[in-house]
Parts: C-alpha cells; sequence; structure tokens
C-alpha cells in the first residue's frame, strides 16, 4: 500500500510539473504551434489550399444600389492609414519629387532594441513590441496582442492596426508608408529610427506551409556587405540551423542582403511602419524625402508597381506586382482601375506552380476587397471571401472577410446574411470596430 502510495504521489508530482512547464507562454506556445501545425498539414493534405484559383467575374451591371443604408455604412469601411484621399478629378503626380542627395555613412546599427522571440502566432506584436523596446517601453507582445489581437488565433494583424495601437495606447507616434526602399531605409537609420516592414518568408523549416507575411523590425545596414540588420520575432525562436540563441539581451540581429529583402518586401508594396518620439515627426517626415507625403507615396508606389509588373520575369513577382498596382489604387481612390489591376493579378494566380503560390495572400491584405465592393461588383467580393476562408480549412478566423461579405450581402439588400457576416467577425475578433459601427447602422446593439 505504502509503495502504491508513493507511486501515486510521484505520478501527481510529476502531473503537476509538466502542467506549470506547459503553462509557461515560450512552452505553450510551442506546443500549441506543433499541434496546430499537424492539424492544419492533415487537413491541407485533404484540401491542398494552394490548388484553389479565384477568377474574377468582371464588372457588374445593374448593380449599382444606392440605398441610405449602404451610402452610410460606405463611410465606415476603414482604410489601413484613414488617408486623405484625392476627390474625384484631382490630378495625381506626375513625377518623382526631386531630392538634394546627404552622403550617407556606410553602416549604421541602432542599439537599444530587446530581442523578443515570437509566442505562436504572434509576429506582429512581437515586433511591434521589439520596436517600442527601442523607447523603453516596458512591456512585452503579451500586452500588444491583448489589444491587437484579442482573439489569440487570429492570423494576422494589419499594419494600420499597429499605427492605432501607438498612437493611441502609448505615448510615442507612429505613421505608415507604401512604396518604401533601400535608400528610405537607410536614410530613417541614419535619422536614429528603426523601422518595421511587412514582407513575404519561406524559412527553410516552413517551406512545406508555403508562403506566408511576416514583419522585421530593420535596425542597421552595413554597405561594404551590401546587407541589413534586422530583428526576426520567428527566427529569434526558430534560430537557422536549429538549437537556441544563448543570450538573447547581447544578440545583435540577423544579416539580411539588400537584395533579399528588398524582394520579399515586394509582396507588400514596400510597406513600412516609423515609430517616434512626438517631438521628432519632423526629422521622421524629412528621412521619408518623396514619400513624406501619403498620397505621393501612393503614386509613387503605384508607378513602381506598374514598372514592375511589365518587367520583371518572374510570374509570382509579376502577380505580387500587379497586386500592389492595385493597392495603390484603392489608396488613391481610383476603385475601378485598382480593381482591374487585381483581375490582372488574379488571372496571374493560375500560372504560378501549386507549390508556389502565396495562397495565404488574401490573411494579409484586403485592397480588392475595397477595389471590387466600390466597383459594384459584390458577386466578386462575395466569391473571393468564400474562397478565402476555405482556404482555412484549418481554422477559418479573418474577421476582415466575413465583415467585407457581409457588406456585399447588404449591398444586394441580404440584411440577414449580412447581419450574420457580421456577427461572425465579431466572435473571431471581438471589438472590430467596422463591424460593430455596421451592426449599429442596421439598429442592432453588438
Amino acid at each position: 500500500m505504502r509503495y502504491r502510495r508513493k507511486w501515486l504521489l510521484l505520478i501527481l508530482a510529476v502531473l503537476i510539473v509538466a502542467g506549470l512547464t506547459l503553462s509557461l507562454p515560450p512552452v505553450w506556445s510551442r506546443v500549441t504551434y506543433h499541434t496546430h501545425n499537424l492539424v492544419a498539414d492533415i487537413k491541407y493534405r485533404l484540401n491542398p489550399p494552394q490548388a484553389e484559383v479565384f477568377v474574377p467575374s468582371g464588372a457588374e451591371e445593374g448593380n449599382l444600389i444606392a440605398t441610405a443604408a449602404v451610402a452610410t455604412l460606405t463611410a465606415l469601411v476603414p482604410t489601413p492609414t484613414s488617408p486623405v484621399l484625392p476627390t474625384e478629378g484631382t490630378p495625381l503626380p506626375s513625377s518623382t519629387p526631386t531630392l538634394t542627395p546627404v552622403p550617407l555613412p556606410i553602416k549604421v546599427y541602432l542599439p537599444g532594441v530587446k530581442p523578443e522571440p515570437q509566442l505562436w502566432n504572434n509576429c506582429g506584436p512581437a515586433t511591434l513590441s521589439m520596436n517600442l523596446s527601442f523607447y523603453q517601453w516596458g512591456k512585452t507582445q503579451v500586452e500588444a496582442a491583448e489589444v491587437l489581437k484579442p482573439n489569440p488565433r487570429d492570423k494576422n494583424v494589419m499594419p494600420y492596426e499597429m499605427v492605432t495601437f501607438i498612437n493611441t495606447q502609448t505615448s510615442l507616434r507612429a505613421l505608415s508608408r507604401m512604396g518604401g526602399d533601400v535608400e528610405t531605409l537607410k536614410r530613417l537609420l541614419n535619422a536614429g529610427f528603426p523601422v518595421l516592414v511587412e514582407k513575404g518568408f519561406e524559412p527553410g523549416d516552413l517551406k512545406k506551409e508555403g508562403w506566408m507575411g511576416h514583419f522585421n523590425l530593420v535596425i542597421g545596414y552595413n554597405d561594404d556587405a551590401q546587407s541589413f540588420i534586422t530583428q526576426d520575432s520567428y527566427l529569434l525562436s526558430h534560430p537557422p540551423g536549429g538549437g537556441e540563441i544563448k543570450d538573447l539581451e547581447t544578440f545583435p540581429g540577423f544579416t539580411v542582403p539588400y537584395e533579399d529583402l528588398q524582394k520579399d518586401w515586394r509582396a507588400f508594396n514596400y510597406v513600412l511602419i516609423v515609430v517616434y518620439p512626438p517631438e521628432k515627426e519632423n526629422d521622421v517626415l524629412n528621412a521619408l524625402g518623396p514619400l513624406m507625403d501619403e498620397n505621393d507615396a501612393y503614386q509613387l508606389a503605384y508607378e513602381r508597381a506598374k514598372k514592375e509588373a511589365t518587367t520583371l520575369s518572374d510570374v509570382r513577382e509579376r502577380f505580387f506586382a500587379w497586386f500592389n498596382a492595385g493597392t495603390s489604387l484603392v489608396y488613391l481612390a481610383d476603385y475601378n482601375s485598382a480593381a482591374a489591376a487585381y483581375d490582372s493579378a488574379f488571372n496571374l494566380y493560375a500560372q504560378i506552380p501549386e507549390n508556389d503560390r502565396p495562397w495565404r495572400m488574401m490573411w494579409y491584405q484586403t485592397g480588392p476587397y475595397f477595389a471590387y465592393y466600390y466597383s459594384a461588383r459584390y458577386s466578386d467580393v462575395i466569391n473571393l471571401a468564400d474562397q478565402t476562408l476555405k482556404r482555412m480549412s484549418a481554422e477559418p478566423i479573418l474577421e476582415e472577410s466575413y465583415y467585407w461579405r457581409g457588406m456585399a450581402y447588404l449591398a444586394l439588400g441580404d440584411n440577414e446574411r449580412a447581419r450574420a457576416e457580421f456577427r461572425d467577425s465579431l466572435k473571431y475578433h471581438p471589438g472590430f470596430g467596422p463591424s460593430l459601427a455596421a451592426l449599429e447602422q442596421m439598429g442592432e446593439t453588438p
């Protein structure tokens, strides 16, 4: 009896220790990560998401609904940085603003960023937390994620959500621009500002999972080595070659060739975020140069995308370029042209080899929804949302896709289905502003 009791006490002690160990965020994150990947791998093998191809139907005729409710709701549609868009007929910039060249140092490194390996599915909050650590924020990705993604299973944090977080939850300020390049990053770093970028990501240990989006914090550059220095929350938790980084506090960062970062950055229209103290806003704007003005930046990003779409040889890179052209045009409020650019991108998508298809693209960017919705192509909005959520067969959590599908149903007069979509959006992202506002406009208190 005594022997059996000892064994029971030993088993109980092991279970308690195991439970306490699993409760540690880094451990639980890794367990959750591998469990989720196993489930997703099984489901994706049964229903390969890369095999799905969205085919735009083209402009719809006789579908321009202009009820007072829809007119009111369209004002509620979120834009990533709430830009002041030109009115119809406003001439767009025709040329690139010129700068007086200022020689930059051969190398710059900004110390003071606290490396932070990401918890499961948490690269956005982790990268933003590292950026804020440069300004002694004193908190971690856990606190950031509580606001940025209250549902930990949420797949993505948008750049505009990060900017809003900084501007409302901290004493710092942030702005976002599209159309960045190597020189823009170098000027900002030389001015003393780390730069957060969103880019495509295909590390060796994730090759089987396919292309995905990822955030990096750029903290230095070296012209001699033609490379940037970054802090990468995923690589901090999954170091190249295996093992682990023994002294995170002193880890200087990862080296990324200029060419590699620029290529991966293309998938997100070269978007960047700069965090800064309010009194240094002029320093940031001066360092941005031709991207100082938002609308100038959108126009420059469009011109660059248009050039890349016709000159790049790789079909996937041309898909990204056409997609970027559409995104820039959305911000310039030219929705019909944006829809045409996205059509070109989606028509190229089918030509990309299946294993290379960026099938998660709509997890991270919602520009096509804006373009098709404002072009009254509601069936394309619905079909694209259907396919996007279907591709997430492991766990269809994208509040934006539910929201836009609801907006399309509302425009088509199907109020009940619209309400259901807005509710689903809030189920997956409690407090999601656009869906709350839509339901309130429909007379429903969420």
